[in-house]
């Protein structure tokens, strides 16, 4: 023990907890948003946003981060008009921008002579490598979230709830649904670069998932200010116990916290499922 506890009194260490502990808590807010605007399809299509913008970087000599996240902003633009407009969803949207990115990654690696592991290796970040200047940017993220809920806390709620009911409430539908989308976007984008895709997924929609499934069973109702709320407590909980049990066994972080998730999730799900099978044979008996 006495061991472990000196693990943590390394930067390197101690860097990628304080990171944790900050992704934990602030990525499961938008995990929300994700969840309940099925947002999903644009997590995917970042990730080949993140390979084209390193592309693009690696073969202009570009600050990374900037041309990652002017690539994403772009690809969330172009994504928005394939849908024809942000309330159709982006199923077969992001399908085509991710075919569209890829292709032309494809094509800068070839003809700019970029290694592709190169950019692949983009998508596998660690928190043991961040430096301050990182861990900055992660604060930024997780305020920018907190004061965007803070303050829009009832047009989230309306809009989530219903769309055409928010609508005539005088809320610009568009324009938050628009700004919710971007938010996540960056989020996600400057995430993946400095986290890795793999613990984007862990700490973004499992916390959310598990939260959701938690209240359910707890019979508290799942209401948005406490699927916030869960979300983040769970978040926090996977993050710094999957990151402590990384360091202690000498494991990949990123796989540690996302199999904990998983584990977890698992678990919540089969005790829903036998919950309800109960409730059936009661219903028929």
């Amino acid at each position: 023990m006495a061991e472990l506890f000196q693990l943590f009194t390394l930067a390197p260490v101690a860097r990628g907890l304080v990171a944790m502990m900050i992704a934990g808590a602030g990525f499961p807010l938008c995990g929300v948003m994700v969840v309940r605007l099925d947002l999903i399809p644009l997590r995917y299509m970042m990730m080949h946003g993140v390979i084209l913008g390193g592309a693009i970087a690696l073969a202009a000599g570009l600050p990374l981060v900037p041309a990652v996240v002017a690539v994403n902003a772009l690809m969330v633009g172009i994504m928005l008009v394939f849908s024809e407009g942000s309330m159709q969803g982006f199923g077969g949207a992001s399908a085509a921008t991710m075919v569209l990115s890829m292709a032309l990654a494809s094509v800068i690696t070839h003809v700019c002579d970029v290694p592709a592991k190169d950019t692949l290796s983009l998508l596998w970040g660690s928190p043991f490598t961040l430096s301050v200047q990182d861990i900055a940017i992660l604060i930024a993220l997780a305020a920018m979230l907190i004061l965007y809920i803070g303050l829009n806390f009832q047009n989230i709620l309306a809009l989530f709830f219903n769309r055409e009911t928010a609508a005539a409430m005088g809320i610009k539908v568009t324009f938050h649904y628009t700004l919710m989308v971007a938010i996540v976007a960056l989020t996600v984008a400057l995430a993946m670069k400095l986290l890795g895709a793999f613990l984007i997924d862990a700490l973004l929609i499992l916390p959310v998932q598990c939260a959701s499934a938690h209240l359910r069973l707890s019979r508290r109702g799942t209401s948005v200010r406490r699927l916030f709320a869960a979300g983040s407590a769970f978040g926090l909980l996977f993050s710094c116990a999957g990151y402590c049990i990384a360091v202690a066994a000498d494991l990949p972080p990123g796989a540690s916290i996302a199999l904990l998730a998983g584990i977890i999730y698992t678990a919540y799900i089969a005790i829903l499922h036998k919950k309800t099978r109960r409730q059936d044979r009661r219903t028929q008996g």
